[in-house]
């Protein structure tokens, strides 16, 4: 059924599946990506057959964030675009601001279309791909995926934060002001995740549970979600997102951000994501007992 190129859309049993499908590239984000999950997921909420959303990832994680490396990158905006006008770049604050609202626009269907998604993580959901995940409405995880937003440290802000939705300010700030990383298993005791299971069970875990929904009526499954969503929103949600975009923009223009450019360009993506990284030891979080490290900052069991 699918004809995308970095998705794979398909439809059975009352549910729609779509599987983020640039596994050698562990389904890093590019524009087109994200511009055909938000076309495929129009789609499976306008299909009167589809119940529920199952999204996932092909290969060994669901995402390891935004294509940094600016591949597939070229998606126009409108049918009417030419080479004969200018165009927004990246070249002032406001050029950035809509560049990263435009790109939100196609994440936000998640939140705004009728019909629920269950995400289906596994490996690692880093970066963009929580902004992906836990913008879902329930979320399934293996106990040993790997989840955080690591770009924190030095390239910016989040630009889709519904992380205090999900764990409250002080977990939230844990996690975002040091970019690590938290398991699974114990992602499921904070509320980051709804449920983590075994990898080997982690597929039935959620094919069960869009098997339930397919029982329920459309319909009604969309009243249910929408007004927890409006739930939400009254809380400040949605225009939290929009914040955050503009917030990612002023993020974009700190010191570290600004080392951060110089760096790809003097040594590469890889050697600066490598150097970034490598100070924070394994960059793990413990939610249970104390944090004791090595002197390459791994997470030990005694002191």
């Amino acid at each position: 059924m699918s004809e995308f190129e970095s998705i794979i859309y398909e439809v059975e049993d009352g549910r729609a599946r779509i599987t983020l499908n640039r596994p050698e590239k562990l389904n890093a984000l590019s524009l087109k990506l994200q511009a055909e999950l938000n076309e495929a997921l129009w789609e499976a909420d306008n299909n009167i057959e589809v119940h529920c959303v199952i999204l996932r990832g092909a290969g060994r994680a669901f995402s390891a964030g935004y294509d940094l490396t600016g591949a597939d990158g070229h998606v126009p905006v409108s049918r009417v675009q030419s080479s004969e006008n200018s165009y927004r770049g990246g070249r002032s604050i406001d050029d950035d601001a809509w560049q990263l609202e435009r790109a939100q626009r196609y994440r936000m269907a998640i939140f705004d279309m009728h019909k629920p998604v269950i995400c289906q993580i596994h490996g690692y959901c880093l970066a963009g791909g929580t902004d992906i995940a836990l913008m879902c409405d329930m979320v399934i995880a293996a106990d040993d995926v790997r989840i955080g937003f690591p770009p924190a440290r030095d390239l910016g802000a989040l630009p889709n934060n519904m992380w205090i939705y999900h764990v409250g300010p002080q977990w939230a700030k844990r996690l975002n002001l040091t970019g690590d990383t938290i398991s699974g298993k114990e992602a499921q005791q904070i509320g980051l995740v709804m449920k983590a299971v075994p990898l080997e069970h982690l597929e039935y875990e959620v094919e069960q549970l869009a098997d339930r929904l397919a029982k329920i009526d459309p319909d009604l499954l969309s009243t249910n979600k929408r007004i927890i969503n409006t739930a939400m929103e009254l809380m400040g949600a949605r225009t939290l997102q929009r914040m955050a975009a503009e917030n990612d923009v002023r993020g974009h223009n700190t010191r570290a951000a600004d080392g951060f450019r110089h760096s790809v360009a003097e040594n590469g993506l890889k050697t600066t994501l490598q150097n970034r990284d490598e100070k924070f030891g394994d960059g793990r979080v413990r939610v249970n007992g104390p944090e004791f490290r090595d002197e390459d900052g791994r997470l030990k069991d005694e002191p």
